[in-house]
């Protein structure tokens, strides 16, 4: 069941990436491709995330999810604003889960995971 999820967060990976893509290209579609990839991302963080008793695990956990929920919060902005605000919160959410993504495989190989 867990393979399961981990393609589902890979699909949903693509589907944000293709979303931002498609808006150069199909700017009428992307925002629906990118919701799309951005609730299916962050639902299978919650569900993968490592359980763990550690402080700095757990803290780096919930700034993934956190992250994962400024991403469906881009998506959300490019319906309800015309204009590229969503692009601030896009960035926001995009650097916490690249800093949280190494720091959380850094503490499991501290761990011995």
């Amino acid at each position: 069941m867990k393979k399961f999820f981990v393609l589902l967060n890979y699909a949903g990976a693509v589907a944000l990436l293709a979303g931002l893509v498609m808006r150069m290209f199909l700017p009428h579609v992307y925002a629906y491709v990118y919701i799309c990839g951005a609730v299916l991302f962050a639902v299978t963080q919650f569900l993968l995330r490592p359980r763990h008793d550690g402080l700095v695990l757990r803290r780096l956990v919930a700034q993934q999810q956190l992250a994962g929920l400024l991403l469906v919060g881009a998506g959300v902005l490019m319906f309800t604003h015309y204009s590229n605000e969503w692009i601030v919160i896009l960035f926001c959410g995009t650097l916490m889960e690249l800093y949280s993504a190494f720091r959380i495989s850094h503490e499991m190989n501290k761990l011995g995971e």
